[in-house]
C-alpha cells in the first residue's frame, strides 16, 4: 500500500502491511461510510436548528426594535391621534397627486380620508432630516392645542416613510396673499382681515412661549408658516425647527436656523437663543402684513434696499399710512395701522432684551397698553440711520 506524506516534499511513502491487516482495514472503511451518514445527519439537524434559531432571534430583534420605535412615537402622541398606513395615505392623496406646497424637508399634499375629511399630508423627505423634523413636530404640536396653532390629526411611520397628517387649511398660507400682485378682490386681504391675522398669530406664539406645559420656540415664523382657515383665522404651522425649553431654562443652543430675512441678529453669533428670536421674526412678518411686500426684495441687491429701513423712515416722517399696501390704504384703520407699526419696530430691535414679550405684544395690538416710547424712538432712529436707497 502506498500513501503520500504531504509533509515530505510530496515524496511517496511505502508501508508494508500483512494481508489480514489489509482486509481488516477494508471492512472498517466500509462500515465508516455508513457511520459517516449517521454522523452527518446528527450534525446537520442541530445545525439547522441553530440556523433557524438565529433567524428567529434576528426577526424578533427587528420586531422589537420596530415596536420600540412605535412605542417611542406613541409616548409623544395622545391616543386620540390616528396611526395611518402608507397605503391609506397614498389612497387619500390619490397617489400624492395634488401638491399644496414644498418646504426644505418635504412636500405637502391635499388628501381626503375615508370619512370625507379633508387633510394636508406632509410627506417628509431625506432620511436624517426627515426623521429630525418628524420627531420635532411630534414632540411639539402633537402635545398642544390652541385655536391659532395648526391641528395634528395623525401620522405614518412605515419603513422609511415619515408622514404627518394635519387639518386642511382652505385658504393656504398668508404668503400666497401678501405676495400676490393681482387686483382681484378675493386675492387682496382687507385691513380688518390682516389685523385679525396679526393678532391671532401673536396669540398663538404667546401660547407657545408662556402658556403650554413646556416653553416652545418656533424658530421659523414667516408668512409661509401662517396658515388660514375658511374664515381667514390664522394658525401657526411647521414645527420642524421648533425647540422645547424647560420652564427652568430661558435659553437653548441650536445649530439650526430659520429663514433668511426673518433671522434675529443673535442667530448669527452662535449664542444660545431665547423666545425673542420668534418675537423678531414676528415683527418682520408684521411689516409684511401691513405693506403686502417682502422685507427682502430679491429683484434688487440687498446692499441697496432693506424694507424695514424704508418703512422706519416713512413712519418717522409721519407717513405711517404710506407703508400700507396701496391696494387697501384708503380703507385701512389708521389707528390700528399705527399700533401694528409700533409693535413691529419694537419687535425688530437688535438688542433682544429690548424686544417685548409676546404677552406685551398682544396687549399692545389690542390697545390695552402702550409700547415703551423711548425704546420705540431709539429703535426707529437706529433703523433710519441704516444705509438704504429710496
Amino acid at each position: 500500500m502506498q500513501a503520500k506524506d504531504t509533509s515530505s516534499e510530496d515524496q511517496p511513502l511505502f508501508i508494508r502491511l500483512a494481508a489480514s491487516d489489509l482486509s481488516q482495514l477494508s471492512s472498517h472503511t466500509g462500515r465508516s461510510s455508513g457511520s459517516s451518514r449517521v454522523v452527518a445527519l446528527s450534525i446537520s439537524i442541530p445545525l439547522g436548528v441553530a440556523v433557524l434559531g438565529t433567524l428567529f432571534i434576528g426577526l424578533w430583534f427587528i420586531q422589537c426594535k420596530r415596536r420600540r420605535l412605535l412605542q417611542k412615537v406613541d409616548d409623544d402622541i395622545p391616543t386620540l391621534f390616528k396611526t395611518f398606513t402608507y397605503k391609506e395615505l397614498k389612497i387619500a392623496t390619490n397617489n400624492f397627486a395634488h401638491k399644496l406646497g414644498k418646504g426644505a424637508f418635504g412636500s405637502v399634499f391635499k388628501g381626503t380620508l375615508s370619512d370625507k375629511t379633508l387633510v394636508a399630508v406632509k410627506k417628509l423627505e431625506g432620511s436624517t432630516q426627515a426623521e429630525k423634523q418628524f420627531r420635532a413636530e411630534i414632540s411639539t404640536i402633537g402635545n398642544i392645542h390652541h385655536v391659532n396653532l395648526v391641528r395634528l390629526r395623525g401620522f405614518c411611520v412605515e419603513g422609511s416613510q415619515r408622514m404627518l397628517v394635519y387639518e386642511y387649511m382652505p385658504n393656504g398660507s398668508l404668503n400666497s396673499f401678501l405676495s400676490h400682485k393681482s387686483e382681484e378682490a378675493d386675492k387682496v386681504l382687507d385691513w380688518n382681515t390682516r389685523f385679525i391675522i396679526a393678532l391671532g398669530t401673536a396669540k398663538g406664539l404667546l401660547y407657545l412661549h408662556e402658556e403650554c406645559r413646556d416653553r416652545i420656540i418656533h424658530c421659523d415664523i414667516k408668512p409661509e408658516n401662517i396658515l388660514l382657515d375658511e374664515d381667514f383665522s390664522p394658525k401657526v404651522a411647521d414645527f420642524g425647527l421648533a425647540k422645547i425649553v424647560g420652564r427652568d431654562f430661558s435659553r437653548v443652543l441650536t445649530t439650526t436656523r430659520g429663514t433668511r430675512g426673518y433671522l434675529a441678529p443673535e442667530w448669527l453669533t452662535g449664542v444660545p437663543i431665547t423666545v425673542k428670536v420668534d418675537v423678531y421674526s414676528f415683527g418682520m412678518t408684521l411689516l409684511e402684513i401691513i405693506s403686502g411686500r417682502r422685507n427682502i426684495d430679491s429683484s434688487v441687491q440687498e446692499s441697496q434696499y432693506y424694507f424695514p429701513t424704508w418703512a422706519a423712515t416713512q413712519i418717522q416722517k409721519g407717513n405711517t399710512i404710506g407703508i400700507v399696501d396701496e391696494r387697501i390704504a384708503d380703507k385701512a384703520d389708521i389707528e390700528e395701522v399705527r399700533r401694528v407699526a409700533v409693535v413691529s419696530i419694537l419687535c425688530i430691535q437688535e438688542d433682544e432684551n429690548g424686544r417685548p414679550s409676546m404677552a406685551q405684544v398682544v396687549k399692545m395690538l389690542e390697545g390695552i397698553s402702550e409700547g415703551n416710547v423711548e425704546r420705540y424712538e431709539k429703535s426707529l432712529q437706529a433703523l433710519v440711520d441704516d444705509q438704504w436707497v429710496e
